[in-house]
């Protein structure tokens, strides 16, 4: 149930801005907030209690709650913004209290890790960190001075072209250092 649960709010986050450009002539906001609260409350509810984890659904559901009671269209423009921050604080925060996140993250594929590779993985999470922290700036100047159809084209297919760009040169800087380039 906490794999479909996460499914579905990773699938209302990819598909976000879509919904919003198409469903906002047919759908009220409190709607949207209707439908993402109650993900983010199954996931408090039923997900694993990780550190932050329960905050971030808090801030989640204090956000559903004030787009629902506003109602307000120029609202729901500004869920993108709060999950970038909220990646930024988790990357962040794993690099104040560790390991980073990338090093937790190589360490399901090598467990045992030189320290070069450690120091590596800390790197590339200040990188993801930077990521986050301009995706969200940007995101934030869109909802504020773009139109809807700038945004829309930004959060629903730029950012992530973005980020896989990143992962892509991630992913070839890490096999030059590991010589297989």
């Amino acid at each position: 149930m906490n794999r479909l649960i996460g499914l579905g709010l990773l699938l209302a986050g990819l598909m976000y801005p879509f919904a919003v450009y198409f469903g906002m002539a047919h759908f009220a906001p409190w709607q949207f907030a209707l439908l993402l609260g109650s993900l983010w409350l199954a996931r408090a509810l039923t997900g694993e209690r990780r550190p932050g984890s329960l905050l971030m659904a808090v801030v989640a559901l204090m956000f559903c709650a004030l787009l629902g009671l506003f109602n307000s269209p120029a609202l729901l423009r500004w869920y993108p913004v709060l999950v970038s921050t909220f990646m930024l604080c988790l990357f962040g925060l794993s690099l104040k209290y560790g390991p980073p996140m990338i090093e937790r993250l190589a360490r399901l594929r090598e467990p045992v890790l030189p320290d070069i590779a450690i120091d590596y993985t800390r790197q590339v999470t200040k990188v993801w960190c930077l990521f986050f922290m301009l995706n969200g700036l940007v995101a934030a100047s869109l909802t504020l001075w773009a139109p809807l159809s700038w945004w829309t084209l930004y959060n629903g297919l730029i950012a992530y072209a973005l980020m896989g760009l990143l992962f892509f040169i991630e992913w070839l800087i890490r096999q030059k250092v590991r010589g297989r380039a």
